[in-house]
């Protein structure tokens, strides 16, 4: 399908959900003053989505403020609006009434920035994840999607943004990210129909790839050694896992965001179909990241414990013992491995 835009004609593909998507822009619209939300841990395509997000609102001449779950980690500075981001909940003094949620599979996503909605906020919602139950005065939820900003490049579009660089920038990341360098199963046709599009707006591929992919600071290298030593992979080959205590965290000098990564060194293990990772909290949680290859659906190992995600990249959180998780997160895989035929 080819679509006019900005002044030339692209092959660009049509979004799904038309009638979703067009609630979403109605809403946008109408209203003004947006608290824009993500979910907690932000990666890529959250921060991504969320600063889309920003410039869509700026375009459109509306007032915004964008409260993380979390600090963002620094390898995605060089995004446009980067410090503007509130990462500290006391930064904020104030309720609003219209609330945009990005790349937020359920509300518990953005529990921190709770307390800056006001009773009866309207809440959009743009979403990947199929795990998502639709909530929100307006939803648009395309689990077929490789990332939020695959969304959010779509609601530019249909709200008549102009595709400039800066904007471009943060939907490439998004998608950079979440397909991996593009090289997950998620990486379709129309992701690449779409990222030539940014190309054209100016985005410079490497100097995105580099920070968001391939740096790492020397404590982060540590860790990764550290980690590396308590690979374990089953006996048949088919999952491995790995684990990450506070006291690693403590003597590499890294923090939880540090672990960003780690868990897809037990997926590039060539017999590997499941890899997990497991990291504990300074709470006394114990966060889980599973992945796969081709056959087995994580998400669905994720709801067994009250998380979720998309097929091959989910997660969950346990209160519990490190080993007690582990054997507990071990038994699902190896019932989803027997099951899928793996």
């Amino acid at each position: 399908m080819t679509r006019q835009s900005q002044g030339h004609l692209d092959c660009i593909p049509a979004p799904r959900y038309a009638d979703a998507l067009q609630s979403v822009v109605d809403f946008v619209k109408e209203h003004d003053d947006w608290l824009i939300v993500s979910h907690e841990r932000p990666d890529g395509d959250a921060i991504g989505s969320a600063l889309a997000a920003a410039h869509i609102l700026t375009a459109l001449g509306k007032t915004w403020r964008f409260v993380a779950e979390g600090p963002l980690p620094a390898r995605f500075n060089y995004l446009p609006l980067f410090s503007q981001a509130y990462t500290s909940i006391q930064a904020v003094d104030r309720q609003f009434q219209h609330v945009l949620a990005v790349d937020c599979a359920d509300e518990a996503r953005f529990a921190h920035a709770r307390s800056f909605i006001a009773e009866g906020a309207k809440i959009v919602n743009v979403d990947h994840h199929h795990t998502n139950p639709r909530y929100g005065a307006a939803a648009w939820v395309d689990a077929d999607a490789a990332a939020t900003c695959e969304l959010m490049f779509h609601l530019a579009l249909a709200l008549d943004v102009e595709l400039n660089e800066p904007l471009a920038t943060c939907l490439y990341t998004g998608i950079l990210t979440d397909t991996g360098g593009f090289a997950q199963p998620n990486t379709t046709r129309d992701v690449h129909l779409i990222t030539a599009r940014l190309l054209a707006s100016g985005v410079q591929p490497y100097d995105i790839a580099e920070p968001a992919l391939e740096s790492r600071t020397w404590p982060q290298m540590r860790l990764l050694q550290m980690a590396l030593n308590n690979l374990t992979v089953s006996s048949d080959g088919k999952y491995a896992i790995l684990y990450v205590t506070q006291g690693m965290l403590e003597g590499a000098g890294c923090t939880d965001d540090d672990t960003e990564g780690l868990v897809g060194f037990t997926r590039s293990i060539d017999t590997v179909e499941v890899g997990a990772l497991f990291r504990e909290t300074a709470d006394g949680r114990i966060k889980v990241s599973l992945r796969s290859k081709r056959r087995v659906d994580v998400s669905r190992i994720a709801q067994m414990f009250a998380g979720g995600g998309h097929t091959r990249a989910a997660g969950c959180t346990i209160v519990g013992d490190l080993g007690d998780a582990m054997d507990a997160v071990v038994e699902e895989i190896e019932r989803a491995l027997e099951a899928a035929g793996a």
